[in-house]
């Protein structure tokens, strides 16, 4: 049985800018793979679910198009494994 291509996947969790957050929220749900923002109380404020083709694109979406929101702070990325 051959391999199955599968998507990587990933949380993101951000910290945003004070006063920021709605406004980086709603930027963040316009990148492409992005496909959940959810603004949340604790360590972070925001956790994004992305799905890219590969680990490179994922890599890409996050250096490329997350950390070039205007009030992103700081990023740290999760990337979801099967166990």
């Amino acid at each position: 049985m051959g391999k199955v291509n599968r998507l990587v996947e990933a949380y993101v969790l951000i910290t945003a800018t004070i006063g920021k957050v709605r406004q980086v929220a709603r930027e963040l749900q316009r990148i492409k793979g992005v496909k959940e923002v959810r603004v949340v109380t604790g360590p972070y404020d925001i956790i994004v679910f992305v799905e890219a083709k590969s680990l490179d694109i994922l890599s890409s979406t996050v250096v490329e198009d997350i950390h070039k929101v205007k009030g992103v702070v700081d990023t740290n990325t999760a990337i979801v494994v099967e166990i």
